[in-house]
């Protein structure tokens, strides 16, 4: 869910911007297939969820992909950066009643963030992970557990497609191959610490993982 970290390093390296955020959401599809595999075995993917969102999320990405550097980019990563901060701190707030689960499950929500965050994360070129987990706790009502699986196989099909949105620009294939041969480690590791949390923890980190993806987001879009 850090691709939003990585992004600023590989779009220096990369021929050019658009090159490098074609790069990048390339990257963070193979990480997020990666985990997939291994949530999928677990039993932690939701496919109603599924199902609703991944769509959606799809056309959102080719279609930001093909709008990339129609919109001031700062503006975009800074919005990005305050939603990410929002459910950060949404997630670590004490709670006394029980997160939502699966028999609250609310398709348009999930149509609706699908297609908002595709359309965001084609443009950037980013998954946005961290604000797609954000949402299926808190507004989609997903289960936490079966969220981060949810939410990587998701995040899969988006980063597919913003690829595709962004050939017209141009992709750094060499910065992906290499990216994407080293993210593939950490998100094994990752996906397998998963199931080993309880559900306060899990929710805990997650909320730091947005807290910091958010300050990152604001930082790339203002300095």
């Amino acid at each position: 869910m850090l691709g939003n970290i990585r992004l600023p390093v590989v779009v220096l390296a990369a021929s050019s911007p658009a090159a490098g955020a074609g790069a990048n959401i390339g990257i963070s599809a193979v990480a997020a297939l990666t985990a997939a595999v291994t949530h999928i075995r677990a039993g932690r993917i939701d496919w109603r969820i599924f199902a609703w969102m991944a769509p959606p999320s799809v056309v959102g990405a080719v279609l930001g992909g093909l709008l990339s550097g129609e919109v001031p980019g700062n503006i975009l990563l800074g919005t990005i950066g305050v939603t990410l901060l929002v459910f950060g701190l949404d997630l670590l707030r004490p709670r006394r009643e029980p997160m939502r689960r699966a028999s609250d499950f609310r398709p348009a929500a999930a149509v609706a963030a699908g297609a908002a965050i595709g359309v965001l994360g084609g443009f950037v070129g980013l998954i946005l992970g961290s604000l797609r987990i954000g949402a299926l706790i808190r507004l989609i009502g997903g289960d936490t557990f079966r969220s981060v699986g949810t939410n990587v196989s998701v995040g899969f099909c988006l980063g597919v497609a913003g690829v595709f949105g962004h050939l017209p620009g141009g992709v750094d294939w060499r910065l992906l191959a290499i990216g994407a041969t080293a993210s593939v480690p950490g998100a094994l590791v990752g996906a397998r610490l998963t199931g080993r949390l309880d559900e306060r923890q899990l929710l805990r980190a997650v909320g730091m993982v947005l807290l910091v993806a958010g300050v990152a987001m604001l930082l790339q879009a203002f300095l």
